[in-house]
């Protein structure tokens, strides 16, 4: 049975969506010519984390098969790349909505900015460690005392919790410059990489990779999440709540390879460097490894977060050494726009 906000919602979108029909075929005296009035879109601009792929395929899809439009959003969806931070965007009101991950919404509580996580599309972290099939390693455990090749990035997020969980030390790690080449010449190399990623690159170099997901290892981020102002939730909260419910059809239509072919165009627009190969690869993995659907998303819809799921990611990390003691972790996100089962079957 539908809430009174959601029929509320459902309200405004049947309207704006009859009046804007009614717009299309409707005639307007300019001049003595009679011409078709335009139709009104709620405009949103979203901001991804990287150059286009499958990772942000649900996003593309939205646009591609209109679905943003059809919940009343013109969606500019904008590329990121290595010399934008989505974060800094938002914070100075350059992009309504970002797409980010816990880490970021954590800090939003620890710098005391009025910005929080509204849904959280991957239910698993992608981020892995990578090593050879000719190594014979198993797990995390039998990577002690070995080099590891780890970005920036990673040594303050997944490090800390693989530090503390399996033993891991600090002098282990060695620069990851995102060259695979380093990984393709030594069989006993790990690197760290994206399940989706790195290992496609492996293998076309000749690899055997054999891929260890940090999130199986329980390590609990949210990843790919959807990172807005307090201020818009608070004054645009019918517009939010249509723009996720639009990005979680996307993503259902998206990771079941629903007319997926003009989003995949866009995406290798966007990005040349992309190709179907690579694409087919990433959602093949994802589905496999259960990057969208797997977890609270299975019951409540992608998208799904939960106060359980926080309250362990917060304290697993503050435990690694990774987030302060003391911090309201409840203030880095809502539920408010997801948990509704919106694509599921």
């Amino acid at each position: 049975m539908q809430t009174e906000a959601e029929m509320r919602t459902r309200y405004r979108i049947e309207r704006r969506t009859a009046l804007q029909g009614a717009a299309g075929f409707a005639l307007v005296a300019m001049g003595g010519v009679r011409v078709p009035a335009a139709q009104t879109l709620d405009r949103v601009s979203f901001q991804t984390n990287w150059r286009a792929q499958a990772e942000h395929g649900g996003y593309y899809q939205a646009v591609a098969a209109g679905i943003y439009r059809r919940h009343g959003i013109e969606c500019d969806l904008r590329m990121g790349g290595p010399q934008q931070n989505p974060a800094q965007l938002l914070l100075a009101g350059r992009v309504d909505m970002v797409m980010s991950n816990g880490f970021q919404a954590l800090n939003f509580v620890r710098e005391n900015v009025p910005f929080l996580t509204i849904g959280a599309i991957f239910q698993k972290d992608p981020q892995i460690l990578m090593s050879h099939e000719e190594a014979n390693i198993t797990g995390f455990e039998q990577m002690r005392g070995r080099p590891i090749l780890i970005g920036a990035g990673g040594r303050v997020t997944y490090w800390p919790f693989l530090r503390a969980r399996f033993g891991l030390t600090d002098d282990q790690i060695r620069p990851y410059t995102f060259n695979i080449q380093p990984f393709l010449a030594d069989k006993g190399a790990i690197q760290q990489g994206f399940l989706s990623s790195e290992p496609f690159s492996a293998i076309a170099g000749g690899a055997r990779p054999r891929v260890h997901l940090i999130a199986d290892a329980g390590f609990p981020n949210y990843q790919t999440t959807i990172d807005v102002s307090r201020r818009m939730v608070a004054e645009k909260t019918d517009l939010v709540q249509r723009f996720v419910n639009a990005t979680i059809e996307g993503w259902s239509q998206y990771m079941r390879g629903q007319d997926v072919e003009a989003a995949n165009r866009l995406i290798m627009r966007d990005n040349p460097d992309m190709t179907a190969d690579r694409i087919a690869y990433a959602v093949r993995v994802m589905n496999e490894r259960g990057i969208v659907m797997s977890g609270d998303a299975e019951t409540l819809g992608i998208g799904a977060m939960t106060d359980a799921r926080w309250e362990n990611f917060y304290t697993t990390m503050r435990d690694a050494g990774a987030m302060p003691p003391g911090l309201d972790f409840k203030r880095a996100y809502t539920l408010q726009f997801v948990n509704k089962r919106v694509g599921l079957a």
